[in-house]
C-alpha cells in the first residue's frame, strides 16, 4: 500500500504522518486489497481539512471532513472511510447466490 501525505498551507510534520498511518492500520485490518492512498491536509481560515482517496482493485473512494481540530478532521475522515470500506467488501463478496433465493417462486 503505498501511502503519500500532502499538506495544502501546512506542514505535515512526522508526527501527523505517523498519526495518519497509524489510523490506515485500521483500513487495512478490515480490507488488505489497497493499491494507493492519498492523503491532502489543508487549513481553510479556521477550519482544518482532511481528505483522502483510496485506489484499489475496481474501485476508487474519496471521503473528506473538516473540524476546528487538525487530528478531530483526521478521526472523522477515517470513521467516514471505515463505514465506506466495509460498505464495499460486503458489496464484493456478497454471495451472488442469495439474490436467487429470495426470489419467490412462480408458480
Amino acid at each position: 500500500m503505498n501511502v503519500q501525505v500532502s499538506g495544502h498551507h501546512v506542514e505535515v510534520t512526522q508526527a501527523i504522518r505517523d498519526y495518519v498511518v497509524s489510523k490506515l492500520g485500521r483500513i487495512k485490518r478490515h480490507f488488505d486489497q489497497v493499491i494507493d492512498v492519498n492523503v491532502t491536509l489543508s487549513v481553510q481560515k479556521l477550519r482544518q481539512k482532511a481528505e483522502i482517496s483510496v485506489h484499489m482493485r475496481g474501485k476508487d473512494i474519496h471521503v473528506e471532513s473538516d473540524d476546528e481540530d487538525l487530528y478531530a478532521a483526521i478521526d472523522l475522515m477515517m470513521d467516514k472511510l471505515d463505514r465506506q470500506i466495509i460498505k464495499h467488501k460486503d458489496k464484493a463478496f456478497a454471495h451472488p447466490h442469495d439474490a436467487l433465493k429470495r426470489q419467490p417462486a412462480e408458480e
